[in-house]
């Protein structure tokens, strides 16, 4: 009876006291950071606020660099002390910033909307020095800093307690075929506020994020060596290697805040220690910044056998099937076919971009409009991508569209497999519109034939008198007339010699084409940036810098890293602002890919920024 009489009394009191705090206080926002860096020093500003806001304005951050933010995070706690409950509350906008230039920069405060009104942080102070700063101290007014200080001793978790674990599902695939990373957290205490500093790079590899960025994290329970832990995976990662050999994944970075327990002064009461120890009361509980980093990986991709390789073997690795339909196979002139050919299955379906169709010379055709139906699971990606052809036959008769081949890489058979569409024969009848006598050949409408003939009317009007004994091919004239012939097909024959050998230069033809196709990708990536669709937008955004480079200067994807970046921009002396730059779309694109929050703002940052380096690098290497 008196153990329910105490439960009773513990409830009342925090009925009373959780009214208070209903009642609600007043608005406090504070900016904190590092008060001395260095040169190029990645650092943090974080913005804290007390109570939920309507909506948040960070700063300009002049003579910084946005390497992400603002990150939001909130922060929730309860403490029972002396028969009170109180409640701390509060959300953090972090942003992570590097120093550009050395000089003393006053950062101004940011503003919060709540209820109605404006709230101002406090103003920042950053002192940029090139050699080494002291030890810098947090500007006043962090909420959790001053938390932190209070503490009467300094607590740490055991490595043992929070851990990164890095691991590959195929540790030696072939060229191509789909690796899965899985990068799991595993942690006894509790922990928040989650940033990861570094990513992992994945050079030689074509790499698709299995998760979305706004999905909670799962978590499941799992032991081990004889200890429970709590588990959630931060990152999966579907992988396609461009390249054979040993690549390594360098380790993954994240810091977080842990709440250590630390000395409890314990009652004489047994049931009040069981109850006033749970977590959600217990005051005696630290919070503490952990740097915690995942092992290293090394992967050994195999080469494709060339035993067995089809001629039109393009690539393509998994388990595919191959459909295809048309709309119909008779019709007029001039009116349009559909064909579909679909390629469905699981593999590195997006990197298939082209099929080998072969079409009669009298339908015109356009490019195919392709469209994925993707699927991302824990097992990796699956489902289909169609490529749909407009044909438009120009003249009756008979044709035939032959069948579509497509040849691809089945690891788990470790055999080359080739797949074909049926035969379509098109009948067509002769249209209203069609032309007497001409055809149309190809798809550029340039090469036009004339085949037919009738009898020639009888000439009529005006007809042209020369003088008696007067002869064209006695007069001075003709050398001309005969000379202008001569000159065109020496001409031409020029032309033609330069055309070839620029054609089988691959380098200059991929140069020429560098910034057609880099347009090109920025145009698709600002359609994903006005639907909003994220993980398409950075993919966009990294294949158009990424392949722009590879083109511009003919170097492979798989060699592609930062530093051959700024090696070959220095090497073509393109200036050091260009080339921080373009580094830099290059690194914030990674950033704000894999960072948490709203990203709308960011992406149309790097947009602007990669359509305006891509620029400047054209015209000064003119």
């Amino acid at each position: 009876m008196m153990r329910i009489l105490r439960i009773l009394l513990v409830l009342a009191v925090m009925s009373g006291a959780m009214a208070d705090i209903l009642l609600g206080q007043a608005i406090e926002f504070t900016a904190s950071t590092k008060s001395s860096v260095q040169v190029g020093e990645q650092f943090r500003a974080v913005y804290a606020v007390n109570q939920q806001v309507d909506r948040f304005e960070g700063p300009d951050f002049e003579g910084f660099s946005i390497l992400s933010g603002p990150n939001q995070s909130t922060n929730q706690s309860y403490q029972f002390i002396n028969g009170k409950v109180s409640q701390s509350f509060q959300v953090s906008y972090t942003y992570y910033l590097q120093a550009n230039k050395e000089g003393s920069f006053n950062i101004k405060p940011a503003k919060v909307i709540a209820g109605g009104k404006a709230y101002e942080s406090n103003p920042l102070t950053i002192n940029v020095s090139q050699s080494s700063p002291s030890q810098s101290t947090p500007q006043q007014g962090g909420q959790q800093g001053s938390q932190r200080s209070a503490q009467p001793r300094q607590e740490s978790a055991n490595k043992n307690d929070i851990f990164i674990k890095a691991a590959v599902d195929k540790p030696q695939p072939y060229q191509g075929e789909q690796v899965i990373i899985t990068y799991k957290i595993y942690t006894t205490v509790p922990i928040s506020q989650i940033n990861i500093n570094k990513i992992s790079s994945f050079p030689g590899f074509w790499n698709k994020s299995l998760l979305n960025d706004n999905d909670p994290l799962k978590q499941s329970n799992e032991v081990v060596n004889g200890k429970e832990y709590v588990v959630a995976d931060l990152r999966k990662i579907a992988l396609y290697a461009q390249r054979s050999g040993e690549i390594k994944i360098e380790p993954m970075e994240l810091e977080c805040v842990a709440q250590i327990k630390v000395q409890n002064t314990q009652s004489r009461d047994p049931f009040f220690d069981s109850f006033f120890n749970d977590p959600f009361f217990n005051r005696n509980f630290q919070n503490v910044e952990m740097n915690v980093e995942s092992n290293p990986l090394t992967i050994d991709v195999k080469p494709l056998p060339s035993t067995g390789k089809p001629l039109d073997f393009s690539g393509a690795v998994g388990s595919f099937n191959i459909a295809s339909e048309i709309d119909r196979t008779e019709l007029k002139s001039n009116e349009p076919i559909n064909l579909k050919v679909t390629i469905s299955g699981k593999g590195n379906l997006e990197l298939i971009d082209d099929l080998p169709l072969s079409f009669p010379p009298d339908f015109e055709t356009y490019d195919p409009k392709i469209t994925n139906n993707l699927t991302k699971n824990a097992t990796g990606i699956s489902g289909s991508r169609t490529f749909e052809y407009l044909i438009i036959p120009r003249n009756q008769g008979e044709f035939e569209i032959k069948p579509v081949e497509f040849s691809f890489f089945d690891p788990a058979r470790q055999s080359y497999t080739t797949l074909s569409t049926p035969r379509y024969n098109i009948k067509v009848n002769k249209g209203e519109d069609e032309p007497s006598g001409i055809t149309y050949s190809g798809v550029s409408q340039k090469n036009i034939q004339y085949i037919g003939s009738d009898i020639r009317h009888i000439k009529t009007g005006h007809i042209p008198l020369y003088r008696i004994n007067s002869f064209f091919i006695a007069s001075s004239s003709i050398i001309i007339w005969l000379m202008i012939p001569l000159l065109i097909f020496i001409a031409v024959i020029i032309l033609w010699i330069k055309n070839k050998k620029r054609s089988g230069n691959l380098a200059l033809v991929r140069n020429r084409k560098a910034n057609k196709v880099a347009r090109k990708n920025l145009q698709k990536a600002g359609e994903y940036l006005q639907s909003n669709s994220t993980e398409a937008f950075f993919e966009e955004i990294s294949r158009a810098l990424w392949g722009y480079i590879s083109n511009k200067f003919n170097i492979p994807l798989s060699d592609l890293s930062i530093e051959s970046v700024n090696h070959r921009l220095s090497d073509k002396r393109i200036s050091e602002e260009s080339i921080l730059k373009f580094t830099g779309v290059l690194e914030n694109c990674e950033y704000a890919r894999f960072a948490p929050g709203d990203k709308s703002e960011k992406m149309q940052w790097i947009y602007n920024e990669a359509l305006e380096v891509i620029s400047k690098i054209e015209q000064e290497l003119k």
